[in-house]
C-alpha cells in the first residue's frame, strides 16, 4: 500500500510503546493529517490503578509546575500500567542490541527538541552495582534476635546491628574512597553498609527519564499533531477480512457500549495484555511492586542495582510465590540475600523496585491491579536499611504495582495479515527501547519495511 494513500491507523496500548509509535508516525515524513487518521485506544479510563489509596497520584506535583509535563484529565489512563511504575533508566548496554543505540540516540534527541531536562526529567546518569549489609532498626540487637544459625560474619553484623540507625550518623568519604566508590554516592552508609562497589555505566552510556512524565509528554506531542486518544476503551477483537489477509476494523467496549473502528493498520502495543489479542505472540506477565520515597536533599545521579544481606532479626521478605497479603512480617532466623535496585531521581526522590511474582493473575486493564503492601514494606526496609535517606529521614509517597511484560520485545507484521503488527513485550528495557520501536514501527507502515536498525531477534517472524 502506498504511504499516500488513505490510512486508518489503530494503535491499541497507552503505555510508553504504544504513544511513541503514535508520536513518529506523525514525525515520518509520509505523515498526512489529511490522508492518515491516527487512533490511540487505551482500555483504562483512570491510572489510580495499582497504587494504594494514600500514594502520590500526579508526579508533575514534585517538579517545577512551570515546565513539567502536565496532567491532561482526558488522557487518564495514559501510562496507568509499567510506563508509569518503572524505573525509567536508559542505557547503550540495555538489550537486545539491535535496536538499543537507535533508541538512546533518539532519546537524547527528543530531550533536546522538546525540554526533556524540565518535562521529563531526563539526565545523564552512573549505574553502579553495590554490595551491601542491611542494619536493623533501633531496638533490635543481639540479645533480641532467636538465631538457629551462626556464620563467620555473624560478630560484624550483631556489631551494627546494635546500633540501630544512629541520629548523628553520618557518612565517610574516606570509606566509599576505599571501596573505590565516588564520593559523591554520600547517600548510602559507607561505614556499616557498603561492602562493595562497581561501576556499571558512566553519563556517556547510560541516562534516565520520569517514565510517567515521559509518555504523558509523548502522548500530547502526538495529540497535538493529529492523533485522537481515547482512554476507557477495551479492544475486544481485531477484525480482518474473510481470507484474513488484512485487517478491517477494530472492535471496542467503551461505557458499556460496544463500537466499530475501520482500520487499515493495526498496531498492538498492549504489554502484557497483547497476548490476549494475539495469542500467538508469547509474552508473559510478571507482577512488580516499586515504591517512590522523597528524600530530605537530592541525591546524587545513580541508579544503584544493590545486593542487600539482611542480618538474621531483620523483617522477613515476602516469599516470590506466596499468596497475595497472606504473609505477616517476621524476624529472620538467618541471613538472606536481596537485590532491589535503587533510582535517584532529580525531582527529590528516589525510586525503589523489588523483584517480581506470579501469585496474583493479570487483572482486566491496568485500573484493576492489586497492590501488596508487604511487598511494598520489604523495599522499603531494605533501601532504608543501608540508607537514611532513604529510610528514617525519607517519606514513602508512593506503594505501586504494574506488570511488566516478558518474552520479547517483538516488532514488526505479524505472519501474513497486511497492517497487523505487534510492538511488544519490552520487558525491563521497555521505557529505553520505546523510541527506537516508534520509530521502526513508522517505517514499516508508512516504508514497509524497518530501515533505522535491523529487526533481527525482535521480528515476529522468529516465532511464527
Amino acid at each position: 500500500m502506498a504511504s499516500s494513500s488513505r490510512r486508518e491507523i489503530t494503535i491499541i496500548g497507552g503505555g510508553i510503546i504504544g504513544c511513541s509509535t503514535a508520536y513518529y508516525l506523525t514525525r515520518h515524513p509520509s505523515y498526512s493529517p489529511e490522508t492518515h487518521r491516527i487512533t490511540l485506544l487505551e482500555a483504562a479510563s483512570t491510572s489510580t490503578g495499582g497504587r494504594t489509596k494514600a500514594s502520590l497520584q500526579d508526579p508533575a506535583t514534585l517538579a517545577d509546575p512551570a515546565t513539567a509535563s502536565r496532567r491532561n484529565p482526558a488522557h487518564d489512563g495514559i501510562a496507568g500500567g509499567a510506563s508509569g511504575k518503572a524505573g525509567g533508566l536508559l542505557a547503550l548496554w540495555a538489550f537486545p542490541q539491535n535496536i538499543v543505540p537507535l533508541s538512546f540516540r533518539l532519546h537524547d534527541e527528543l530531550a533536546r527538541e522538546h525540554g526533556g531536562a524540565q518535562r521529563w526529567g531526563y539526565r545523564r546518569c552512573w549505574a553502579s552495582q553495590v554490595d551491601c549489609k542491611a542494619r536493623l532498626p533501633p531496638g533490635l540487637n543481639s540479645g533480641t534476635i532467636n538465631t538457629t544459625t551462626t556464620s563467620s560474619t555473624d560478630g560484624e553484623l550483631k556489631s551494627g546491628a546494635s546500633k540501630g540507625l544512629h541520629k548523628d550518623h553520618k557518612k565517610d568519604p574516606a570509606a566509599l574512597r576505599k571501596l573505590g566508590a565516588p564520593e559523591d554516592l554520600d547517600w548510602v552508609d559507607a561505614t556499616e553498609s557498603l561492602g562493595a562497589y562497581e561501576n556499571i555505566g558512566t553519563p556517556q552510556n547510560t541516562a534516565q527519564v520520569h517514565p510517567k512524565l515521559f509518555t504523558r509528554s509523548m502522548v500530547q506531542l502526538a495529540e497535538d499533531a493529529g492523533v485522537r486518544i481515547v482512554t476507557g476503551a477495551r479492544v475486544t477483537a481485531i477484525n480482518q477480512n474473510a481470507d484474513g489477509s488484512s485487517i478491517e476494523s477494530v472492535t471496542y467496549e467503551k461505557d458499556g457500549k460496544e463500537a466499530t473502528l475501520p482500520t487499515t493498520d493495526c498496531v498492538v502495543a498492549a504489554g502484557p495484555w497483547t497476548r490476549r489479542l494475539i495469542p500467538e505472540i508469547p509474552i508473559s506477565a510478571s507482577r512488580a511492586h516499586s515504591v517512590v520515597i522523597k528524600t530530605p536533599r537530592p541525591l546524587s545521579a545513580y541508579a544503584l542495582f544493590t545486593a542487600i544481606r539482611l542480618p538474621a532479626g531483620f523483617r522477613t521478605p515476602v516469599a516470590k510465590m506466596a499468596p497475595h497479603g497472606a504473609v505477616a512480617a517476621t524476624p529472620l532466623r538467618g541471613q538472606q540475600i536481596v537485590e532491589p535496585e535503587i533510582y535517584a531521581r532529580p525531582d527529590g526522590t528516589a525510586y525503589a523496585c523489588g523483584p517480581t511474582d506470579d501469585t496474583a493473575p493479570l487483572p482486566l486493564t491496568t485500573a484493576d491491579v492489586e497492590v501488596d503492601e508487604a511487598r511494598c514494606e520489604d523495599i522499603v526496609a531494605q533501601v532504608g536499611g543501608i540508607s537514611d535517606e532513604l529510610g528514617r529521614d525519607g517519606e514513602v509517597l508512593a506503594r505501586q504495582a504494574c506488570y511488566l511484560p516478558q518474552g520479547g520485545p517483538y516488532i514488526g507484521q505479524v505472519g501474513s495479515t497486511k497492517g497487523l503488527i505487534v510492538a511488544a513485550g519490552h520487558t525491563c528495557w521497555g521505557i529505553q527501547n520505546a523510541p527506537g520501536t516508534g520509530k521502526l514501527v513508522s517505517e514499516i507502515i508508512f516504508d514497509g519495511k524497518a530501515k533505522s536498525a535491523r529487526l533481527g531477534g525482535c521480528d515476529p517472524a522468529n516465532v511464527l
